[in-house]
């Protein structure tokens, strides 16, 4: 088997082994190319994996010894999976393998806007508390967790550990779903989302993007929320009006943000919300541990395998 990997740098950018990969059959791995280099790249390839490299109907027509396409993510709008089905390539993805990674991470944000660990420490290295006349300061307010509302739109397995955490802390939660579930709890309480939005201390989101989900963090949204409120995004970048959220940061509308992903990314320089006020910004790294990219990469050869089996599995189209 000719196995063309398009973009392997961001899953593996030297700290992990493509051996389990490369035992299955011939293997070329760029750490990233060009949507103009897909097809010279991938010309002899039979199974192809990808991140973040776009394929297109017009590649796969132009890949005739193409069987494969395996996803090296959850979402797969990188693939135009109706023209893979019409030439019965299966694309397959790995569903779940950054649960804890991205839970840890949305937490990363949050205790970061609530206790400005990073900023302290900062303020520790410039001196300030070595010239303090106490024995201890804060420039920014620190604030507790317990006791706060936390709500969460979707609740999938990232939103379910999510949860987990926040009870952990001693917070309330709160959820907005589509439909209710049952056999949660009864610690959490489903709510629609003006309830949600309205009594949270903390919005996070962990629903898909979808036409009805673009940009329900608009202006009126924010509008509704307390002004003491954060909101935290580790799902996807367009769920937020950015523009709407940039305004309502730096009029303190809302108290902070914390985001980790973005509409375009990478973004522009001049991106407003990099230097909004009181707004975290991290690079889509919430999935990226070590042990969450190494699963990455071994339930992506286990789909390779199954499917050689002739059992395919994660198979979305």
């Amino acid at each position: 088997m000719n196995i063309v990997v398009l973009d392997g740098y961001t899953l593996n950018p030297g700290d992990l082994s493509w051996d389990e990969l490369e035992s299955i059959g011939s293997c070329q791995i760029h750490d990233r190319i060009s949507p103009t280099e897909v097809v010279a790249r991938a010309s002899n390839a039979e199974i192809i994996l990808t991140n973040k490299t776009v394929l297109t109907r017009e590649h796969i027509a132009q890949l005739p010894k193409l069987k494969y396409i395996g996803v090296l993510a959850t979402g797969t709008n990188v693939v135009d999976l109706t023209a893979a089905r019409d030439r019965g390539i299966p694309v397959t993805n790995v569903p779940a393998y950054g649960t804890d990674a991205v839970a840890q991470h949305t937490f990363a944000l949050l205790l970061e806007l609530a206790s400005r660990v990073g900023r302290q420490s900062d303020s520790v290295r410039r001196g300030d508390w070595a010239r303090s006349k106490d024995f201890c300061y804060w420039s920014e307010p620190i604030e507790g967790l317990a006791g706060l509302t936390f709500g969460i739109i979707g609740l999938g397995n990232i939103g379910h550990a999510v949860a987990r955490i926040a009870l952990g802390f001693g917070m309330n939660v709160i959820v907005h779903v589509r439909r209710p579930q049952t056999g949660v709890g009864t610690e959490i309480r489903f709510v629609d989302l003006d309830t949600l939005f309205r009594e949270a201390d903390v919005v996070s989101l962990h629903c898909p993007l979808t036409d009805e989900t673009r940009n329900m963090i608009n202006a009126q949204r924010l509008a509704s929320m307390k002004p003491t409120a954060l909101l935290i995004n580790t799902a996807r970048g367009p769920l937020v009006d950015e523009r709407a959220l940039t305004e309502a940061l730096n009029a303190g509308r809302i108290a902070g943000a914390g985001l980790d992903v973005l509409s375009i990314e990478p973004p522009p320089a001049d991106h407003a919300l990099i230097s909004a006020k009181n707004c975290i910004v991290t690079p889509h790294v919430a999935w990226g541990a070590r042990s969450a990219r190494a699963r990455l990469m071994r339930e992506a050869v286990e789909n390779i395998r199954a499917f050689l089996n002739q059992s395919p599995r994660n198979v979305v189209n």
